[in-house]
């Protein structure tokens, strides 16, 4: 049932700077917040990591003030994905608002903002839209109602003759007008109505339309306010020194010359190394440079990448815990006309986030501010709670924008944040931390390193009659409070995810998954366990087509029969690229196609390959489903994104390990796709009624097959290791 109250009386509110002025008329959807059930992945474990906080809580999501301002309070953080304008799209189409009064403002941290499916407040799995598309605009479609029954109480006519238009409310027949903020008070003080009628899609006027996005203004004249912007009155910079080894520990540390750079006002060992606490950035940084620590490097100190890979081979070559089994897989395989192996390794990638990490702390006896970007506010702000010595409700965290997030920012111990709390608790003045790139690339967290063994046969007509498959990678999952959801039957899911529900049409079918040793620190990487398996599947898949003499185009298609949706992304992208017709000299097309987050996406990359080996990407056509489409300005946004992001990770991604440490540090060594290297990008949406679908990750997984698939097709090369190598292309 639903029900409104007003949120200036809300105590979590009361507790911030929105509930001082004005009148608001707020929406409370408590059955929208439901309390998480059992076998939800990670809802209670992470609900008691956060201290307990109760998860059926009520909802307050729209702010109507006097001066006409439509305030919507956004849960789920903005890093670059289009989140604060779609997410105001599905109040403002229900509420009728008028669209230049509508503002987002990022919610404070409590359980009304819970996530409806996870059950705190978080940002990941391309889930911002879809799990908010009932919440939001059931929450808009009673502000609708509530205003005008207000206005029909003022006029004295039945609130059916009455109706709500940008921003105001009309009397059919008198053609009287008042606009909302004229009604908040009113409005605020009537009885909520028992359930309220949502808008058939065909009656939407601005879900679906292109829509400019409401943070590009502040963002392109210099005033949104990321972590890294974020100033206080006497704040200090910190800079921590952390082991050159994952796993090691400060042994014995001097500080005498780190003392004596200008501007150094503390040294001080916490729980992750050593920090040096200044002024300003550079005499941090200084500072941290002069430290003399002896470091325990603890039992990866002789972690080499080379070795790694042999040890990843050596467990492909036994069984591993069965994610999939249909059919005789290895009986299919022995009687198969022709067979193919191969083995498909994908290296260690970092985030590399253009904003590196950061988080400020203001810790006082009777309180603690945050400001931060992050993807985990429930957990964080419980993890603050904790190491500032507080009761939760003396923490208040702010979410600020983000300079890119890919999984980097949803990080369980909440180490980034930890630091900032423990150094401001410590000094007893506001510190920011800040990491530098060359932290982060060589300080974690990195999508898991990940190597596919993989078996197929074909019958004598050419047609897929067996496929085996073995993954072997990390799991981040193992160890947290997320495994007794996610890891099942020894399998976790985030690291078969793709390869396991693969959906095309194979009778014998069987994959199987190694959980690799552990130490380096992993965690979810845009797109997750996709980013890996895709590659995989759709090469492989190329090289059966291939064998099989067949079109790769027209051989998969075949096997998508029972997948009409994903056979129509196909076609759509090969119709668009023109599949099938004369190229420039030189030039080849390779395509593939994966679902993922309830998205399709097919890609059709056009490239060449110079003598030296070097390649060269000239265009990509994408096609994608996501359902409902709420702003298609950003799902081709996202689109792009993740096609560069994808290309990134294909042509340059890589982290090695020699002697424990990261090889790579910062740009120089693991570049970004440069603006000459930007291919040209079609992006063709296919017009659907389904449910919405994710759209900031599924744009990721089938950039890399592609790309390998189109230089297969122009040098007869297989790529079955990334980033591509001009060694491995060069011509004789």
């Amino acid at each position: 049932m639903s029900a409104v109250v007003n949120l200036s009386r809300r105590k979590f509110l009361r507790s911030t700077a929105l509930a001082g002025g004005g009148l608001l008329l707020g929406v409370h959807l408590p059955e929208l917040a439901r309390k998480p059930e059992r076998g939800s992945a990670g809802r209670e474990a992470l609900a008691q990591e956060a201290g307990g906080a109760a998860t059926f809580a009520p909802n307050a999501f729209v702010r109507i003030g006097a001066d006409e301002s439509v305030t919507v309070f956004i849960n789920h953080s903005e890093m670059g994905q289009g989140t604060f304008t779609a997410l105001p799209m599905l109040v403002a189409e229900e509420l009728e608002a008028d669209w230049t009064k509508v503002r987002p403002t990022s919610a404070p941290v409590d359980p009304a903002f819970n996530h409806t499916l996870y059950g705190i407040q978080m940002t990941g799995g391309s889930t911002s839209t879809r799990t908010e598309w009932d919440r939001l605009r059931k929450a808009g479609a009673t502000a609708r109602e509530m205003l005008i029954a207000a206005a029909a109480q003022t006029w004295n006519v039945e609130p059916g003759a009455c109706r709500a238009s940008n921003g105001e409310v009309l009397h059919e027949t008198s053609g009287r007008r008042l606009s909302f903020g004229k009604l908040v008070e009113k409005a605020s003080k009537l009885a909520p109505p028992q359930d309220v009628q949502l808008k058939e899609p065909s009656a939407f006027r601005r879900i679906g339309k292109a829509t400019k996005r409401l943070d590009t203004p502040e963002k392109t004249n210099g005033k949104a306010v990321f972590g890294i912007d974020v100033s206080l009155p006497g704040m200090l910079v910190a800079l921590v020194a952390r082991p050159p080894v994952f796993g090691g520990k400060v042994k014995s540390f001097r500080a005498d010359a780190a003392k004596a750079v200008p501007g150094v006002r503390h040294v001080i060992q916490i729980e992750r190394g050593v920090a040096v606490v200044a002024d300003g950035f550079w005499p941090a940084r200084l500072g941290r440079q002069a430290l003399e620590i002896d470091w325990d490097e603890g039992p990866l100190a002789a972690l080499d990448s080379r070795v790694q890979g042999e040890e990843y081979a050596a467990l492909a070559a036994k069984p591993g815990a069965v994610a999939r089994n249909e059919g005789e897989a290895a009986a299919a395989l022995e009687a198969a006309a022709k067979k193919l192996e191969a083995i498909y390794e994908l290296p260690y990638l970092a985030h590399a986030t253009m904003e590196p990490l950061n988080c400020v702390a203001d810790v006082r006896s009777d309180g603690c501010d945050i400001w931060t970007g992050t993807q985990f506010q429930t957990v964080d702000h419980a993890a603050a709670a904790r190491d500032a010595g507080l009761r939760p409700d003396q923490v208040r965290l702010t979410t600020t924008f983000l300079g890119g997030g890919f999984g980097r920012r949803a990080v369980p111990d909440s180490h980034f944040v930890r630091e900032a709390v423990q150094l401001s608790r410590a000094v007893r003045a506001p510190v920011k931390v800040i990491w530098t790139r060359e932290d982060d690339i060589q300080g974690g967290y990195f999508r898991p390193r990940a190597l596919h063994a993989l078996r197929a046969g074909l019958d004598a007509a050419g047609n897929v009659s067996a496929w085996q498959q073995r993954i072997v990678c990390q799991s981040f999952i193992a160890g947290t409070p997320f495994e007794q959801f996610i890891i099942k039957d020894g399998v976790d899911e985030t690291a078969v995810e793709g390869s396991r529900d693969m959906p095309y049409a194979i009778p014998n079918l069987r994959v199987e998954w190694h959980m690799a040793p552990g130490g380096v620190p992993t965690l979810w990487w845009r797109s997750v366990g996709h980013s890996h398996s895709a590659f995989a599947v759709e090469c492989f898949l190329d090289e059966l087509a291939h064998a099989s003499g067949k079109d790769p185009y027209e051989f998969r298609r075949a096997l998508l029969g029972g997948h009409p949706r994903v056979r129509a992304v196909l076609e759509l992208a090969a119709e668009k690229a023109g599949w099938g017709t004369p190229l420039p000299e030189g030039r080849a097309r390779g395509l593939a196609i994966h679902e993922s987050f309830g998205s399709i996406v097919a890609d059709v990359v056009e490239a060449s390959v110079s003598k030296k080996g070097e390649p060269k990407v000239h265009r990509v056509v994408c096609a994608v489903d996501c359902g409902i489409v709420v702003n298609p300005e950003t799902v081709r946004a996202q689109m792009e994104g993740g096609i560069v992001f994808g290309l990134t990770a294909a042509l340059f991604g890589e982290v090695t390990f020699a002697r424990g440490r990261v090889e790579q540090s910062n740009f120089h060594d693991y570049p970004m796709l440069r603006m000459h290297q930007m291919p040209a990008v079609e992006v063709h949406i296919v017009p659907s009624t389904e449910v919405l679908g994710g759209i900031g990750e599924p744009s990721v997984p089938p950039v890399a097959p592609a790309l390998a698939n189109a230089v297969f097709a122009a040098t007869g090369k297989r790529i079955r290791r990334l980033p591509l190598r001009a060694a491995d292309l060069r011509s004789a």
